[in-house]
């Protein structure tokens, strides 16, 4: 009989095999860090070339600001940076390739991208559709890091930010939202969407500001994670009053 599995007749007490997300080790050193939290940039290398990117622009340019001190902090802490972009080059581009071109001169996007171009060190992952999860490697990504609590930043947060706190949600990873760390085409969908993640998806959403982190080193080949939480909480309610 496989182990979890108890017949309706047994009416014994059984002890259950109990598995979770962070119980595979990296033998292969896939995944250098480990860390329990990760911080997540959903789409911000982005030229904004579309319908609606003029606008998203506007609310963008202080999200970049506020997202750019808050990975700052959060690599001198040791917490794994990982970018999950659209492919824009059309399967025909990689991302160093995806960066550079966003930092044209006549693209909408560069403000943005200029701010939050990713460090040598920091991960990626392109994705086809709105979720960062779908038919990406996201998922084992996550896995061999040992993660457990996601921060979810960038945009569009109505539409690719939502898909992904959806998909992070069904894989009962902890979810925290800073509002000052995403950013929708109007400031009344980007406030909607927060109240619908914090009720349906118990993602907690404070400024990233009271983010705080504890520094995790990294690791060698070989090495345990460590067994402490990453984000201290703030003192007072879990759930803020949203802006």
């Amino acid at each position: 009989m496989r182990a979890g599995i108890v017949p309706w007749t047994d009416r014994e007490p059984k002890t259950y095999i109990r598995t979770n997300r962070n119980h595979h080790p990296d033998r292969l050193n896939h995944a250098p860090d480990k860390s329990d939290t990760a911080l997540l940039l959903i789409d911000v290398i982005n030229d904004l070339e579309f319908d609606g990117g003029e606008k998203l622009l506007t609310q963008a340019l202080p999200m970049a600001a506020a997202l750019s001190e808050l990975k700052a902090r959060a690599k001198r802490a040791g917490i794994p940076a990982i970018y999950a972009n659209d492919n824009f080059g059309r399967w025909r581009s990689d991302f160093p390739r995806l960066v550079q071109y966003c930092l044209g001169e006549k693209i909408r996007g560069k403000p943005i991208v200029a701010q939050l171009a990713p460090d040598p060190d920091d991960y990626f992952v392109l994705k086809p559709k709105h979720s960062a999860f779908y038919q990406t490697n996201l998922d084992i990504l996550l896995n061999y890091l040992g993660v457990s609590t996601l921060i979810l930043t960038g945009m569009a947060a109505d539409i690719c930010v939502l898909f992904t706190a959806n998909d992070a949600y069904m894989r009962d990873l902890q979810l925290i939202v800073p509002p000052d760390c995403v950013a929708s085409e109007r400031a009344e969908q980007n406030r909607l969407v927060l109240k619908l993640m914090q009720r349906v998806l118990k993602a907690e959403i404070k400024p990233s500001r009271k983010i705080q982190f504890n520094s995790q080193p990294k690791l060698g080949k070989g090495a345990h994670p460590p067994r402490k939480r990453a984000i201290r909480e703030e003192s007072g309610q879990r759930l803020g009053k949203l802006p």
